[in-house]
């Protein structure tokens, strides 16, 4: 499994974030969270990128494990997912280039190989052309497309996107939602958040419900779909 949660709970000042997740995600595979406004969404993605770690049970993740994680291991982690955010998160002063870029430059990736990768993923997001803007000049469409660039850059075997629509109108929330798919249909696991999950199209997700800090039984989810 890619990634494992065991019993985990997770308390913030006694308030429960998470209470008794398990969840397993394999390689390759795409799954849907979604829930209320304070469901545990962001909670859930933290402890994948182990930014907080469980107050009982135990995450792993891609060979990583919460309780044995070393500080100097989290970068080695980080670099095996890409993290997409509801709010782009582009750096205003880069260029798109630039932005898309930056994850191979902070590793000492050679110029020539960064160049090759850059504008190979803009050309497959149809962005080459707005390689040398910068991000307000783009569309919000334009720019969530530049952050899931940015995030696929290295390679990785985790793509998490966190209300990456929440920003956009329906019709670019569908160009997002479909550029997931096609990352998904590459290889790599894709874990979304959303609201509305409903953007995404029966059968090519698996589809799980977070409330107050528990994962809902799936049959609930099912009938909630169907609504």
């Amino acid at each position: 499994m890619l990634i494992t949660f065991r019993n985990v709970s997770r308390y913030y000042n006694d308030w429960p974030a998470l209470e008794n997740i398990n969840l397993q995600v394999e390689q390759g595979e795409f799954l849907v969270v979604s829930g209320p406004s304070g469901a545990g969404k962001t909670s859930l993605f933290r402890h994948i990128w182990m930014g907080d770690l469980p107050s009982k049970g135990l995450v792993e993740v891609a060979g990583y494990s919460s309780d044995r994680i070393r500080k100097n291991d989290l970068p080695f982690l980080r670099r095996k997912l890409g993290i997409v955010f509801q709010d782009f998160r582009l750096l205003p002063e880069r260029t798109v280039f630039d932005n898309v870029a930056l994850p191979l430059q902070v590793t000492g990736t050679s110029t020539k190989a960064i160049r090759r990768r850059v504008f190979s993923l803009l050309a497959e997001m149809e962005l080459n052309h707005r390689r040398s803007s910068y991000p307000h000049e783009l569309s919000g469409g334009d720019q969530q497309r530049v952050a899931i660039a940015r995030a696929m850059v290295s390679h990785p075997v985790i793509l998490l996107a966190d209300e990456p629509t929440g920003n956009l109108d329906p019709e670019v929330s569908r160009i997002v939602i479909d550029l997931l798919i096609d990352i998904n249909r590459s290889g790599t696991a894709v874990i979304l958040a959303t609201h509305d999950p409903r953007q995404v199209p029966a059968g090519t997700a698996k589809f799980i419900y977070l409330d107050r800090g528990h994962l809902v039984n799936p049959n609930f989810w099912d009938g909630y779909r169907q609504l």
